[in-house]
């Protein structure tokens, strides 16, 4: 039997339940598929680089993928995977600067986290580190895994939180919009990391352009589709980084942003 010219996503069934990873790449594999493409971090690929050492796979991920075991170096590798990085997790510490910038006056950050996130610990030992240079405080409060949005949020209150940082991740953007409606209802600014994050009302995000990343994952799944190998193919870092700004969202909060911030910004949302 010929093999099914189909790409097809071992993350995309598994709604944030990770567990499942396994049994979907099992399956990706039992089709005999001609090239597997993953999204939503590390997991999906490393489940799927577990499941085959010969079908083509192609990830999209936020970390590093060299720190988490898919590749030995972004230049290519031997193997049958290669993709695109956001180094979305890697851009925590500007973040900070950002939001920093468009609230001066704030002092106590928040960093929302999944528990079970990958990249945690050095990412949160990065931005409390900029936080400590400015003498800022930040707390990490769990908002998936061992916690939720709304436990989350009632933390960031408590806490006398001035403005909160929303960490790259698959599940917490699985439920991007209950957090986007919890920060406008505690009036809390909050940064995110993508734009599709401001379509849901959010108030600003940096980061690169995900939909283009995501392209460029179609682009190589083409070209191994046409015969090309994945260890021929190097993986694809972005060269653009965009701040979006949300003037709507600023207005709902009362916040009046700095006319060199709004300056600074790439496209500014009505």
């Amino acid at each position: 039997m010929s093999r099914e010219r189909t790409l097809l996503s071992s993350s995309g069934g598994a709604d944030g339940k990770f567990e499942q990873l396994p049994a979907l790449a099992a399956d990706l594999i039992s089709r005999n598929v001609a090239v597997i493409v993953t999204t939503g971090g590390p997991l999906p690929a490393r489940a799927a680089k577990a499941a085959t050492a010969t079908i083509p796979i192609v990830f999209a991920t936020g970390g590093d993928p060299v720190a988490h075991g898919l590749v030995p170096k972004l230049s290519g590798s031997e193997g049958n995977i290669t993709g695109v990085t956001f180094l979305n997790a890697a851009l925590m510490p500007k973040r900070f600067e950002v939001i920093r910038e468009a609230v001066p006056e704030a002092w106590v950050f928040a960093m929302l986290v999944n528990s079970d996130s990958q990249s945690l610990e050095t990412d949160s030992r990065d931005i409390r580190q900029a936080a400590l240079a400015i003498g800022a405080q930040v707390h990490i409060i769990y908002a998936a895994g061992q916690g939720d949005p709304d436990s989350a949020f009632a933390e960031v209150v408590r806490k006398q939180v001035d403005a909160v940082l929303v960490h790259p991740d698959s599940v917490l953007y699985s439920r991007i919009g209950e957090i986007v409606g919890l920060a406008a209802r505690y009036r809390i600014p909050t940064i995110y990391f993508s734009r599709e994050c401001l379509e849901q009302g959010g108030l600003m995000s940096y980061g690169p352009a995900l939909r283009s990343v995501i392209r460029r994952a179609g682009v190589y799944a083409g070209r191994i589709l046409k015969g090309e190998k994945p260890s021929d193919l190097p993986v694809q870092q972005p060269t653009k980084f965009e701040l979006l700004i949300n003037v709507g969202a600023a207005k709902e909060l009362g916040l009046a942003l700095p006319p060199t911030f709004l300056a600074r910004a790439d496209e500014v949302i009505e």
